[in-house]
């Protein structure tokens, strides 16, 4: 019996490596395999993550024969001083590791006996840090992430020296009981909990309390072989807390650094553009002038080279003056050929009389944000100009829009936050901030409107109903 259910067993097992080995060989076909396959590299990086910190602190000895605190007929505060330094790596959006090394002096006593103690310490240690707020941030969360909860937790090293003075049998001097190199048998471990704070793209600020188990009698001072067994009980594992703020610089050319980065999210937003972008035809008759539109819809197949267009091909000219933006210096203001698009200066003055003819449109921004697109600078550093130039006396109308994702209130939040992130643009260009008035829109008055919701259209649409535009108002008195 036991032999025929032996070989069941063995059938069974044969059975699923078979099916095992069969799946594992379709899953490694090189075809499949090296297709979409993709070799990440150093020039792919796109977040800093390495940093340093520095911290200040207070050791606190709380389970030892010596304590930090005395909790005697009169409470008794020891205090004494912890410093660390520390060099990072961010693995991923949720976990980093460091090598951290750290000095200082803890003090503590026994004060019933009138007991004091201190040990000065160096030690070295590698500390895992898990930050949490990353691990359960929600994908759709569009807040703004500026404070983290982290978890850390490491192994380490410590060499120590601890010194007693026991006032009460009339010592005046701290004596030497424990000398302590650092090695396998000096190892600690340490846990706790702390919270980071954003400063900014380069710097942060942190707190933390770290729990460090030195596994050794020796630390806090009390002795050993019955040294000073007259004092305490004795038999106490040597415990201390550091309470500790820092500072974070994050080292690297980009802007932002990989622990503040929501990968989820990224993903979330690239599964929605490729989903977006699959509804696209394939070029069937290619493009010809290389300007990102199929010849098959393209209305204007001869576009220069370097133009930017609309999604029918054709070359945008923003100011509708006539020139393409290619070839115009003054792409936001309408103006003649003969002074290569930009108006004349009594051309504005003209265009000020009516304040619904001059418009400067054009700025656009990200999805759910209010920085400016690197692509759109360049227009608003042509409209600081022109303002400056040609602009004095007058008034303009910074309007900002937003698409149609988002409530209605969120989305007229939005759209100030852009005005302002303009007329801030401008004012570090020059433009006296008297001429420029800001009026968040929302989606009210959208440059296409029938982008609601927005799924309905492509999304360079969508992208151009989020910008700013610019209107001539009255003349300044």
């Amino acid at each position: 019996m036991n032999i025929v259910t032996n070989k069941k067993c063995i059938l069974i097992l044969l059975s699923v490596l078979c099916i095992y080995l069969n799946v594992h060989a379709q899953n490694v076909d090189s075809s499949n395999f090296t297709e979409d396959y993709v070799k990440f590299t150093k020039d792919q990086k796109q977040f800093n993550d390495w940093s340093v910190s520095i911290y200040g602190g207070v050791p606190w000895l709380i389970t030892a024969d010596f304590t930090s605190v005395d909790n005697g007929a009169s409470t008794k505060w020891r205090v004494g001083y912890d410093f660390q330094a520390s060099i990072n790596k961010q693995i991923s959006h949720a976990f980093g590791i460091s090598l951290l090394g750290q000095f200082g002096e803890s003090r503590q006593g026994y004060g019933s006996k009138k007991v004091d103690a201190k040990t000065n310490y160096l030690a070295a240690s590698f500390l895992g840090d898990l930050n949490v707020s990353s691990l359960f941030r929600r994908i759709d969360n569009r807040s703004s992430y500026r404070w983290a909860i982290h978890a850390y937790a490491g192994i380490g090293t410590i060499q120590y020296k601890a010194k007693t003075k026991a006032r009460e049998q009339g010592e005046t001097e701290y004596s030497t009981t424990a000398d302590v190199d650092m090695g396998l048998k000096s190892v600690f471990a340490q846990v706790g909990p702390g919270v980071t704070y954003k400063i900014n793209k380069r710097w942060d600020t942190s707190f933390k309390a770290i729990y460090v188990m030195t596994g050794d009698e020796l630390f806090d001072g009390s002795g050993n072989n019955g040294h000073y067994a007259d004092l305490h009980k004795g038999g106490k594992s040597d415990n201390f807390i550091t309470t500790s703020f820092g500072l974070t610089y994050k080292i690297g050319k980009h802007n932002e650094h990989l622990s503040w980065v929501d990968p989820l999210r990224e993903m979330f937003t690239k599964i929605n553009d490729v989903a977006s972008q699959q509804q696209l035809e394939v070029c069937v008759f290619g493009d010809k002038d290389d300007d990102g539109v199929c010849d098959d819809w393209d209305r204007e197949l001869d576009t220069p080279k370097g133009a930017r267009v609309d999604g029918s091909g054709r070359a945008l000219d923003v100011d509708f003056d006539g020139i393409i933006d290619l070839y115009d210096k003054c792409p936001t203001f309408p103006g003649p050929a003969s002074n290569d698009g930009c108006p004349e200066p009594q051309k504005l003055a003209d265009d000020a009389i009516n304040p619904l003819i001059a418009t400067m449109g054009g700025i656009q921004f990200n999805l759910d944000s209010d920085k400016i697109l690197l692509e759109s600078q360049p227009i608003l550093d042509k409209v600081a100009e022109v303002i400056i130039k040609y602009g004095k006396g007058t008034r303009f109308l910074v309007e900002g829009h937003s698409d149609a994702r988002g409530s209605v209130a969120y989305n007229l939040n939005l759209s100030k936050r852009r005005v302002t992130s303009v007329i801030k643009y401008l004012v570090s260009k020059g433009v006296p901030p008297y001429q420029l008035t800001g009026k968040g829109m929302g989606f009210k008055n959208p440059k296409y409107p029938e982008c609601s919701p927005a799924s309905k259209c492509p999304e360079w649409k969508n992208k151009e109903n989020r910008r700013v535009i610019f209107k001539l108002l009255d003349s300044v008195e």
